[in-house]
């Protein structure tokens, strides 16, 4: 139980980076360090290229690793302090005049480039080793139950409470306090890790074959696709955030948090109910109801002002969200394990790298979106009251393309192949390759 325990805080590393780099990095650089929003969308853009190529080969070097602390192990434990430092450094840029203008555009290019290659490095093969360490459907709706409770506290640490750290203290000391958190979380997690011997003797297929017989998975192709869309909306919603409080609702920092606040602390006792949702209606089933529930909580923002009612929206919002992010590591997971009933290997790294590299490109949808709006709408950065058009692109911004993005992503779905009599057959040809292999 501790070693479960220790491992899932991993998923504070995970939100604490990415999502609060997600909701707050456009904000800082074009609200804050006031660098122009198309060169933020134009290096928004290098950044998407840069993790869509960064992702699958890394995913692919780590199942290929051979090493006396397993395959993914090493990348962790070289990763972690880096990855700590280089966080802090995205919040502390040394170009800040008026005239400073490309080499700010240059060092953030750099710098969120390094933060995903690190990222990549360490999160992607800590992700990477849940479907090896827990075999069992129900273990492993047991084990994400733990690290998404972890992941929504990081949620809530990311994104609930730099408005209070950086009004008070400033960018940098959220920063330093955030990479902290990220190297202790991760070294609690390489605690609470194990790799088995018996995946290390499967055969290595080359990276031709590795990516033909990935991209020819049927089942992977549906969620992933599914995946991109529903990505696509949460980042979305988390970067417009910043800007719908101050703009929209004129919120002080104490409230922004509280809104915040009120989605992650609903999310994470709604994942046991989620748990016991996709244990008794399948993943498939679950996964469809949470996008929809989502989709639904989103459309009250179109209209609502009245900070009281953003509050409970907001809790509605953090009650759907925790069905997607629970259930959406345990499909892929059975995604790994059915491409092992047909390669003999287990391909985590691949999979998780081309999930990845397919969901990157909604960092691009993202950047487009935000910056066709705000120059559409006429976003001025150095005046606090934006024109009427301006507020009313928030609103479709942090509703109307988010929910227009879940509707395809749930279409999609409908053609996830992995369920009812397949899924139980493919589990009982794993269990008796898992046999054959030693493995318990």
């Amino acid at each position: 139980m501790i070693k479960k325990l220790a491992y899932s805080l991993g998923a504070v590393a995970t939100a604490v980076s990415y999502q609060a780099f997600s909701t707050y990095i456009l904000f800082f650089y074009v609200d804050v360090a006031k660098m122009p929003v198309y060169l933020a969308a134009a290096g928004m853009l290098v950044f998407a290229i840069w993790n869509a190529i960064n992702d699958p080969v890394i995913g692919y070097l780590s199942d290929r690793t051979r090493s006396h602390w397993g395959k993914r192990l090493p990348y962790l434990i070289l990763g972690a302090l880096p990855f700590g430092l280089i966080y802090f450094l995205l919040w502390v840029p040394p170009f800040r005049d008026l005239g400073q203008v490309a080499p700010l555009f240059i060092y953030f290019v750099v710098i969120v480039c390094l933060f995903d290659g690190f990222y990549s490095m360490t999160i992607l093969n800590w992700a990477a080793l849940f479907p090896e360490m827990y075999p069992r459907f129900k273990e492993r709706a047991e084990v994400n139950s733990y690290r998404q409770s972890f992941g929504f506290i990081g949620l809530l640490i990311g994104i609930a409470l730099p408005p209070l750290i950086f009004s008070r203290w400033g960018w940098g000391v959220m920063g330093g306090i955030f990479g902290a958190v990220i190297v202790l979380s991760l070294g609690a997690a390489i605690w609470g890790s194990r790799e088995s011997a018996a995946y290390e003797r499967d055969r290595k297929l080359p990276i031709g074959q590795a990516l033909m017989a990935t991209l020819k998975n049927r089942s992977f192709l549906a969620f992933v696709f599914a995946n991109l869309f529903v990505q696509y909306s949460f980042l979305t919603i988390l970067a417009a955030i910043p800007f719908f409080a101050k703009y929209v609702l004129n919120a002080d920092p104490p409230t922004i948090a509280g809104i915040l606040a009120a989605a992650f602390l609903t999310a994470i006792p709604m994942l046991f109910v989620w748990r016991q949702l996709t244990v008794r209606f399948g993943v498939r089933r679950a996964f469809l109801a949470s996008l929809a529930a989502l989709a639904l909580t989103l459309v009250p923002l179109f209209f609502l002002n009245d900070t009281n009612l953003i509050f409970f929206n907001s809790a509605l919002i953090g009650a759907a969200l925790a069905g997607f992010i629970l259930i959406s590591d345990v499909i892929i997971a059975d995604v790994i394990d059915e491409d092992e009933t047909k390669t003999g290997a287990r391909r985590e790294g691949m999979f998780f790298g081309l999930n990845a590299f397919v969901c990157r490109f909604a960092i691009f949808l993202q950047a487009a979106s935000f910056s066709a709006i705000f120059v559409i709408a006429g976003y001025n950065p150095y005046v606090r009251t934006q024109p009427a058009e301006f507020l009313a692109g928030l609103r479709f911004l942090i509703a109307g393309l988010p929910i227009l993005a879940l509707m395809i992503g749930f279409v999609i779905m409908l053609f996830y192949p992995l369920v009812g009599s397949r899924l139980k057959e493919m589990r009982v040809k794993l269990k008796e390759i898992h046999r054959q292999k030693g493995i318990i």
